[in-house]
């Protein structure tokens, strides 16, 4: 079976993007990457578009909310547009799967809110089949929360969705979350389209869990992939049916870019992509 393809989420280095777009690009691409996961792109697709292929690169998956009145970050919120704009940003940029990455964690605790998550998912995979795209989502931690009828409310949401829904499992949240990563990743199947490659310390609670209080990136301690506790090579090889491997920092520990090149060396030199 085909290695996935490696790639990083533009969120990690989103101060260095916005500050000089085509030159944080020019310095992946310099890295040795050839694809990114594009962030708050809705508002300047062609400007994106014009810088990728500038630098040789491409964006064949990106985050944007589809499922919230507005995105939730640990930085701040980002206005939610319509469906339709979203989409065709996207097509513009070239993407392929458009994937939500967060929702709120009151909105996971009972069976009722899940499927209307669920359901809204749902609705929004039509709706970009009619741009020739797909959907998916990201999960954080607060997933793994709740009991859903005896199972995790996102073992629940995915029971729900339609199979054309695609997943993009975050293996630290996933194991902030208690699960245990290598079979969770195993058994989504061929609907685990991409993981997020993110190691450090796991946090000793889920901050996502009722009565947590707030959280901040900055209170992460991350690390290089392949140096922290994050079974990221068992997670990798557990699942033949991963397209993308996508590089994550929510708090890099250094220079981002010296951190992603780390990162994408342990993918390279650990045969866990093409």
């Amino acid at each position: 079976m085909a290695l996935p393809l490696a790639s990083v989420q533009l969120y990690s280095l989103a101060k260095e993007f916005s500050a000089d777009m085509s030159g944080s690009l020019d310095k992946l691409a310099a890295i040795g990457l050839r694809h990114v996961e594009a962030f708050d792109f809705v508002s300047r697709p062609a400007e994106i578009r014009a810088a990728l292929d500038a630098s040789g690169l491409s964006s064949p998956t990106g985050h944007a909310p589809l499922l919230s009145d507005e995105l939730w970050t640990p930085d701040g919120a980002i206005p939610t547009p319509a469906p339709e704009v979203v989409f065709e940003a996207a097509a513009t940029i070239g993407m392929k799967t458009v994937i939500d990455p967060f929702v709120a964690p009151e909105r996971w605790l009972t069976a009722d809110g899940v499927a209307d998550i669920a359901e809204r998912l749902n609705r929004a995979g039509e709706k970009a089949a009619e741009f020739g795209l797909t959907v998916g989502y990201h999960n954080h931690a607060q997933e793994f929360v709740a009991d859903v009828d005896g199972q995790s409310a996102y073992a629940r949401f995915v029971e729900l969705t339609d199979e054309r829904v695609e997943l993009e499992l975050d293996l630290f949240w996933a194991l902030t979350g208690g699960q245990d990563v290598p079979e969770l990743v195993r058994s989504l199947g061929a609907r685990l389209a991409a993981v997020h490659v993110k190691d450090g310390v796991v946090p000793t609670s889920n901050p996502w869990a009722p009565g947590a209080g707030d959280f901040g990136s900055d209170t992460l301690d991350q690390r290089h992939a392949g140096t922290g506790e994050v079974p990221l090579a068992d997670a990798l090889r557990a699942n033949d049916a991963i397209r993308y491997a996508v590089i994550e920092y929510d708090n890099a520990p250094g220079d981002v870019f010296a951190d992603v090149a780390a990162s994408y060396a342990f993918l390279r030199e650990g045969g866990f992509v093409a």
